[in-house]
């Protein structure tokens, strides 16, 4: 699957891409994606096979005139209720979106998250799309209000993704916004008419 903007194309990741992406996984700007943190190229190189087979839910964020992949956006299907057996409806998303620093306040990050949000809702069947954010970042949080989602709550010390110095979990405040497939349609008919 090829997602295109008038800049950039989402698109599946190939093992070609690996010293792109090691380039913004070296020093993960927030603490929610430390996790992610690449060592080496060859560790880059490893990852990128990881995701090659992953062609639906996980796309490179990559300029249209040079190729080169600036970012990633993914989210999977969810039942978007903590206690639903296997069988109920996987119609509810979280995207998960970042940027290499060298590109963020050009407007990239608003590209290709409204291009995937409008893929998630009519092509994947998404009914209402979802996404946390820590309480100190405030431009994912400008993001998710530009891209129309509603702030629904802040939950305090929710989640710890690094440790303090004396090795306790530092816990992070986090933000989560919404937005429902027919609020998507709502707002995308008011734009579309001015």
């Amino acid at each position: 699957m090829i997602i295109e903007t008038e800049r950039l194309i989402l698109r599946p990741f190939l093992e070609t891409d690996a010293a792109d992406v090691y380039e913004y996984l070296k020093e993960p700007a927030v603490n929610c994606f430390a996790c992610m943190k690449l060592h080496s190229l060859d560790e880059a190189k490893e990852e990128m096979k990881k995701r090659i087979g992953e062609t639906e839910y996980y796309f490179a964020i990559t300029l249209k005139q040079t190729g080169k992949v600036i970012g990633e956006i993914d989210a999977y299907p969810e039942t978007g209720e903590p206690h639903a057996d296997e069988n109920t409806v996987r119609d509810t998303f979280s995207p998960c979106w970042m940027l290499h620093a060298n590109y963020q306040g050009k407007g990239y990050a608003f590209e290709a998250a409204h291009a995937f949000f409008d893929y998630l809702f009519h092509q994947k069947g998404a009914r209402r799309i979802y996404a946390y954010t820590e309480d100190y970042n405030l431009s994912s949080q400008h993001l998710c209000e530009k891209l129309g989602m509603r702030r629904e709550g802040v939950f305090l010390e929710f989640v710890s993704f690094v440790t303090n110095p004396d090795g306790t979990p530092k816990y992070e405040n986090t933000v989560q916004y919404a937005i429902l497939h027919k609020e998507w349609d709502c707002q995308q008919s008011s734009v579309s008419q001015r």
